[in-house]
């Protein structure tokens, strides 16, 4: 059974979110935690939940081409409704998709190696054949992708949100990209973010943040925090293969 704790927000009765941290091409591991959320949502069923995904599904690991397929497939929980949100790698997937070159020379360097050879391309390969090669449905997916959620007392994003600034007027690419100031602020953001994108070893709980990124694809479990009225737990799933270079963090 999950280990239930108070939680610094809180959501209305009878509503549970699922989220889910950072997977970077684990498709294994993120098909090992869909089973897992299952198996909670059956043990304990509730009138109504969601599961979210932060962002961050592609470059690094080896299954980008199919943890897109899989999020393509709907929800795999049934009756379930998912939002899977934006993160920094695929923000510059589709930069670099599009022809941007300095955009495509930094999604080399970040793991985009690994997402060209998912779909059976070279990374040397001539850049303007890349497009052709993925599926038109995973581009749209990517496209579609929101940068922000609000579920009660809580905010979601793949990075951070900027202190000082309403969560309405926050700029793109702090929510893709932000660490600093906000991973040290002890501002109120006018909700608790729960947020991936900065690893760590185990899922972090503050007054005004939740950070679940836990570095699955380094070799660190996959994590999905579960919030209810208010209360907070954690189920993970643990790694599967070999992690990649800490090096391409």
């Amino acid at each position: 059974m999950i280990d239930l704790a108070p939680a610094p927000a809180s959501l209305p009765t009878g509503h549970r979110v699922y989220a889910i941290g950072d997977i970077h091409g684990c498709d294994a591991q993120l098909d090992i935690l869909h089973a897992i959320i299952a198996d909670d949502l059956a043990d304990r069923p509730i009138a109504t939940a969601l599961l979210l995904h932060i962002g961050d599904y592609v470059d690094r690991g080896p299954d980008t081409a199919s943890v897109i397929a899989r999020l393509l497939r709907g929800s795999p929980l049934p009756g379930i409704p998912m939002v899977n949100l934006m993160g920094n790698h695929e923000h510059t997937m589709l930069e670099a998709l599009s022809g941007e070159r300095a955009a495509a020379t930094d999604w080399l360097f970040a793991g985009g190696r690994a997402s060209l050879e998912s779909y059976g391309i070279d990374p040397d390969s001539p850049r303007e054949s890349w497009p052709g090669a993925i599926p038109f449905s995973h581009l749209d997916f990517l496209r579609g992708l929101s940068l922000m959620h609000r579920e009660g007392g809580y905010v979601f994003v793949h990075a951070g949100i900027r202190p000082g600034i309403a969560l309405e007027h926050q700029a793109r690419d702090d929510l893709l990209r932000m660490r600093q100031p906000f991973l040290y602020s002890d501002a109120e953001f006018g909700a608790v973010v729960v947020h991936g994108h900065t690893p760590v070893k185990a899922p972090v709980v503050r007054h005004n943040r939740i950070a679940i990124d836990t570095g699955a694809v380094f070799g660190g479990k996959l994590t999905c925090v579960v919030l209810e009225a208010e209360t907070i737990g954690f189920l993970t799933a643990d790694p599967v293969g070999e992690p990649v270079s800490i090096l391409h963090r």
